[in-house]
């Protein structure tokens, strides 16, 4: 079977890389670098078990930037292109997805279209009406950034915003794939699937925004964070998991998902989302003055990373801490091995890392690192439990 997957970022390589153990896939993205890389068999995004999958499985896999030729007999387009949070608009910017839907209609493609792209509440039904696109469906992922490929292999639920006979062989698919035999899965209709994830990514953000706020809590009382949190999480309905300390939610999908169901609640009652929001800004707020509270002339960051295994910091929560801190005139440096340039947005880069230390007058990192403990006196961080 020929499936085509449109965009290689880590949603749509991930989902390529587990079709193609079975079946031809062809991945196609603008980014020419990228698609050379797959072709290679060099995984573009930091993920290990794409890595290990690319070095060691027979993947029927190539990589396009043409479209028109890779949707020519395709059973299947899954697409997977970013959907950026739209600061104006207060909406997800769906653009991309949408020159997808007209390159394939252009086509006079008979493929079966599912969205992986988080998208709005709405946004199918409205496709298939405006387009005129009837073979188009929604089936969210629940992926993590660096454990992409492994959250494919062994997921934990399929949900597809569909119910039929089209639903159920997507779903199959996927579970083909997997690794894990007892995969939970759900049908529902497209609009309730849009909500699924938006209200499971902001649930998310609401236990990171909680628990930081309980560590600035503790913080600002002077008593042990770490304490407090382990107390609570002995409550079974509570939970000892994605609970540690951070310096806000942040990467690609907490921040703008909240933030567009935010918008989707126009009109409807809600006090708990907009906090949400909130207290991801009143966190990283809090953690810039306790930062100034130590005088630093020179601030240094070690890593922009959003989570450790990454090599993504688009709207890592440490940024937002650092551009409140330059407003109040600090020196900002970075360490962060994967920008090769002087500078990043403005501030300065040092990939040296004895150098990096020396000229540091504080540095703060949004998690513990076996790199800082010869400087640990220099260290500023709200990790507790050193775990994402």
């Amino acid at each position: 079977m020929k499936i085509v997957v449109v965009g290689a970022g880590y949603v749509g390589l991930s989902n390529a890389v587990l079709l193609a153990q079975q079946h031809d896939v062809v991945l196609v993205d603008i980014d020419r670098e990228r698609v050379e890389a797959v072709n290679r068999r060099q995984s573009p995004i930091v993920d290990k078990e794409i890595e290990s999958f690319f070095a060691t499985k027979n993947l029927h896999l190539s990589a396009t930037t043409d479209l028109a030729s890779a949707v020519n007999g395709a059973e299947w387009v899954l697409i997977a292109t970013p959907t950026n949070y739209d600061t104006e608009t207060n909406r997800f910017d769906t653009s991309s997805v949408e020159a997808v839907f007209d390159g394939i209609v252009a086509c006079e493609s008979e493929a079966t279209l599912v969205v992986r792209s988080t998208i709005p509440v709405g946004f199918i039904e409205r496709m298939r009406r405006d387009k005129g696109i009837d073979n188009l469906f929604f089936a969210p992922e629940f992926l993590r950034e660096g454990k992409a490929l492994y959250d494919n292999l062994y997921p934990s639920r399929i949900i597809v915003g569909e119910q039929g006979v089209a639903a159920e062989a997507f779903a199959q698919l996927l579970k083909d794939g997997a690794l894990r035999e007892d995969v939970p899965v759900q049908f529902t209709a497209p609009t309730e699937a849009e909500a699924i994830k938006l209200f499971a990514n902001t649930y998310l953000a609401m236990r990171v925004a909680f628990f930081n706020e309980l560590d600035t809590y503790a913080a600002h009382h002077g008593l042990n964070s770490e304490q407090i949190i382990n107390g609570v999480c002995l409550d079974p309905r509570i939970g000892a998991h994605y609970n540690n300390p951070s310096f806000g939610y942040g990467g690609y999908c907490l921040p703008k998902d909240t933030k567009q169901l935010l918008a989707n609640y126009d009109n409807v009652p809600q006090v708990m989302i907009g906090a949400i929001v909130e207290a991801n800004r009143t966190r990283k707020d809090f953690i810039a003055s306790d930062v100034l509270k130590l005088k630093p002339n020179v601030v240094g960051v070690y890593r922009l990373v959003m989570k450790a295994g990454s090599d993504n910091f688009r709207s890592s929560a440490i940024q937002g801490v650092m551009r409140r801190l330059d407003a109040a005139g600090v020196k900002i440096v970075i360490y962060e091995p994967t920008i090769k340039g002087p500078t990043f947005q403005g501030w300065d880069v040092e990939n040296d890392l004895t150098a990096f230390k020396a000229m540091s007058d504080v540095i703060i990192t949004n998690r513990h690192a076996k790199e800082m403990v010869d400087v640990q006196e220099k260290v500023y961080t709200r990790d507790v439990f050193g775990s994402d």
